[in-house]
């Protein structure tokens, strides 16, 4: 039976690139060797870094406009204590809006390098939708936002116009949607949400914003020093990036970032307006930011959950819990879930609401 993969991470990546991968495990680039076991200072792997160094650029449009692809270890976590060490001065601060489980960790370790500003928070909603009024100080070394929220599924529909630099945590939602990445200074994301398997973290950066702190930063945590050794200051998660390079590559011969948008809004699209029509279910999240990567939802009456949980899974469909935290349901749709997959499950919610009726 054909499955349906609504994990919300490590998530779901187009077929052809789980096939290229598995040929490369055995011969990459008919070297005899598998990816597993090359160098990462090898002709073969060096192009592979530098193609996707390149690529990623490419498809965010920020090709020679000053802008650095890495590709880096430790998580989008790790980037929350990076992004402080790199922009925050020693006397300085740093404003942050929190919109979620990631940001409020971002916060966290801000605040171990200074005065860390809270903008705006929906925590006392549960984070069910996005703050919208706010301002950010003037004074602030960085302003750091979170695009899309895994775990309470909203997303930021529109981003502040702000003259300090801005760092977004895309974790869930890079390469889905058009959005100009210029207005990004510092963008990091975690590749197994939508761009590859675990163990490898994208920071796309611009380098005029780095060098301005005053810290001494430990140079495995100093972007400089990533940029400088052409991102393989250490030795670089091989098979991650090059799975990574194998995903660009398909969104690029897709038609970038503008093709799979069309596909995502349809997905998303379809999911909710069942969510809204069906009297058995309902969202979580507030409807104008809903995200379309992941969209949370509970049932009515939850004395009904092994009912439907055994409809679900009957069909195929897996990773649909809702996280641990908060429970209920959560479909997670990146770039590489096929629309077919959108429509079993919202037939199987139609079939639910039948089988409860009658």
């Amino acid at each position: 039976m054909k499955k349906h993969n609504y994990s919300a991470g490590p998530c779901i990546l187009p077929q052809e690139v789980f096939e290229k991968s598995a040929e490369a495990i055995l011969n990459f680039n008919n070297s005899g060797l598998s990816i597993l076991e090359i160098s990462h200072r090898s002709k073969d792997f060096v192009a592979v870094m530098e193609e996707a160094r390149a690529l990623v650029l490419d498809l965010l449009g920020l090709t020679g406009k000053g802008y650095q692809a890495l590709f880096l270890h430790g998580g989008a976590s790790l980037e929350f204590l990076m992004t402080p060490y790199n922009l925050m001065t020693k006397a300085g601060k740093a404003a942050y809006l929190e919109t979620g489980t990631w940001a409020v960790g971002a916060i966290k370790e801000a605040k171990a390098f200074g005065e860390t500003v809270v903008v705006a928070s929906s925590k006392a909603d549960n984070f069910s939708h996005i703050p919208k009024q706010y301002t950010i100080p003037a004074d602030a070394d960085y302003f750091h936002c979170t695009s899309n929220n895994t775990i309470f599924g909203t997303q930021m529909k529109s981003f502040p116009e702000t003259e300090i630099p801005m760092v977004c945590d895309m974790s869930s939602d890079i390469f889905s949607r058009v959005i100009d990445f210029s207005k990004f200074d510092l963008i990091y994301a975690g590749a197994q949400k939508n761009m590859g398997p675990a163990g490898v973290t994208l920071v796309v950066v611009k380098e005029s914003v780095l060098g301005k702190t005053g810290r001494t930063i430990p140079n495995m945590l100093n972007l400089q020093q990533h940029i400088e050794k052409e991102s393989m200051y250490n030795t670089p998660p091989v098979f991650a990036v090059y799975a990574s390079l194998l995903t660009l590559q398909w969104l690029k011969n897709l038609g970038g970032i503008p093709a799979i948008e069309k596909i995502n809004n349809a997905k998303a699209e379809l999911l909710y307006a069942e969510i809204d029509r069906n009297p058995y279910f309902k969202g979580t999240a507030a409807k104008e930011d809903r995200s379309v990567m992941n969209a949370t939802f509970l049932l009515e009456d939850e004395s009904h959950t092994a009912i439907f949980d055994e409809m679900w899974k009957a069909a195929g469909i897996s990773g649909l819990n809702g996280h641990r935290s908060v429970g209920g349901y959560r479909a997670s749709m990146y770039n590489a879930l096929p629309l077919e997959s959108v429509q079993v499950l919202v037939d199987v919610m139609r079939d639910f609401e039948t089988k409860i009726s009658s």
